[in-house]
């Protein structure tokens, strides 16, 4: 039996080592969303595979899973340690690779510095510190683990998880387990704990439109004839009505929230400008939890530094689709697409790519494995848990559910609302992630029957 004193203790004794583990991961650019010059994302696998056999998972593997036309996917880790007879299992999981690197940065991103009690580096918040999590939770542990335990250190998850879904398959007689624990959610605060109940779901579009075979003198058929980039705003314009809400038939909200998501704290969050207003109607939490929501990423047009007295017969877009936790994300692209065709303006021809859907996901955090993870971190933050939506995706959570239907999936905190994930000057409180880790460490004791309260 161990208390849970006894694990803050080890804990602290082995944060420094945990810190320099996620200093480690930092380093290592695993960029997942293109092949680099002497593989970093395999070596990021690597790495990850040898702290796993350090912390005591000696059935560890490195895998590939692969796509339909035979293209191998990122390196995942995967791992297990039976558990005592009639013990659970749980299955760990968390990400090795990262987002590229945006310009927006102080610090080298590659770089690991700690500054204010945050540690900044591209991944450190998202996933470096749910990998530290699992690992330090683990070494603190030791021989108090009396669960059955499977990990899975994903390496694709920043590309949209291509072949998740044909790993899992693959492996499931060895990732089987009651319980997930998703480490790559966020906190309500660097103090406040959180486990998340919703996702949205994600899908995107690519969007070319043409008006002419070839480029013209603005001057001469400027007029009559609006510029492919123009006519393109002009349609991305009609995705939105005049208050800001998404403006497509069959996109709507799908259920509700009245959580308190103050307009102060989100202005603070996004660095939003004075003077700049909230779009759409709703509260906050409801419109970033349970409505639609539709971005422009990327855009090819002539560039300002290019510009001359053109008119462009060709523009392209890229459009992000979130769609609220129990819609169906394949009627939803259909919608969107459906709409883009039925308002494409002055007859302009389109060509639209769609791309990989990602359904929404609403978890139960009534089942037994929840509500003890969230004693554990009641206990570790030493405040209530914050149940929160997300308005971000985690499509795999719904591909685990396909494969394991009775397991319970639970979405934890990482992160931080200034982590900054997938931007410039990312970065995880250290105080929260040591607490993140003794909130696992308690749950995983309590859940093997080792914890003496």
């Amino acid at each position: 039996m161990v208390t849970i004193a006894e694990l803050s203790r080890r804990v602290e004794a082995g944060f420094p080592r945990a810190v320099e583990v996620l200093e480690d991961l930092v380093r290592l650019p695993s960029i997942s969303a293109y092949p680099q010059e002497g593989d970093p994302l395999g070596r990021s696998a690597e790495y990850v595979a040898g702290r796993l056999h350090a912390v005591g998972v000696s059935d560890v593997a490195i895998v590939h899973g692969t796509l339909p036309d035979g293209t191998k996917g990122g390196p995942g880790v995967i791992g297990r340690i039976p558990g005592p007879a009639g013990s659970p299992t749980v299955l760990l999981y968390a990400h090795h690779d990262v987002q590229p690197v945006t310009s927006d940065w102080d610090t080298d991103p590659w770089q690991p510095v700690v500054k204010d009690g945050r540690l900044y580096g591209r991944g450190a918040a998202d996933d470096g510190a749910g990998v530290v999590v699992h690992l330090a939770a683990l070494a603190a542990l030791g021989s108090d683990l009396k669960v059955g335990l499977a990990v899975f250190i994903e390496g694709e998850e920043e590309s949209g998880s291509p072949t998740f879904a044909r790993l899992l398959a693959e492996h499931q007689d060895r990732l089987r387990a009651d319980a997930v624990v998703v480490a790559d959610s966020d906190n309500w605060s660097a103090d406040v704990p959180a486990l998340s109940v919703s996702l949205r779901g994600v899908t995107s579009l690519t969007v070319t439109l043409r008006i002419a075979e070839h480029a013209v003198h603005s001057g001469m058929y400027g007029g009559p004839i609006l510029d492919a980039p123009l006519l393109l705003a002009r349609l991305i314009a009609t995705l939105h009505n005049e208050a800001g809400d998404v403006a497509v038939a069959g996109l709507e909200p799908v259920g509700s929230t009245d959580f308190d998501y103050p307009a102060e704290r989100v202005r603070d969050e996004v660095g939003l400008l004075p003077g700049v207003a909230f779009a759409g109607t709703g509260t906050l939490a409801q419109q970033l939890w349970h409505y639609p929501a539709i971005g422009l990423i990327g855009f090819d047009a002539t560039s300002v530094d290019l510009a001359s007295n053109t008119i462009a017969p060709v523009a392209r877009a890229e459009l992000s689709l979130r769609i609220p936790p129990g819609a169906d994300a394949v009627a939803a692209q259909a919608a969107l697409i459906r709409h883009l065709e039925e308002h494409a303006p002055f007859g302009a021809h389109l060509e639209i790519v769609p791309g990989a859907t990602g359904e929404g996901f609403v978890a139960d955090v009534n089942g037994p494995a929840a509500s003890a993870y969230q004693v554990a971190l009641e206990q570790a933050f030493g405040q209530p848990v914050a149940l929160l939506g997300q308005g971000g995706s985690i499509p795999l959570a719904n591909e685990i559910v396909d494969v394991f239907p009775d397991i319970e999936v639970l979405l934890v905190g990482v992160e931080d609302q200034y982590s900054r994930a997938h931007s410039g000057n990312e970065s995880v409180p250290l105080e929260m992630l040591r607490k993140a880790i003794l909130a696992e460490a308690i749950f995983l004791a309590r859940l093997g029957g080792t914890l003496d309260e």
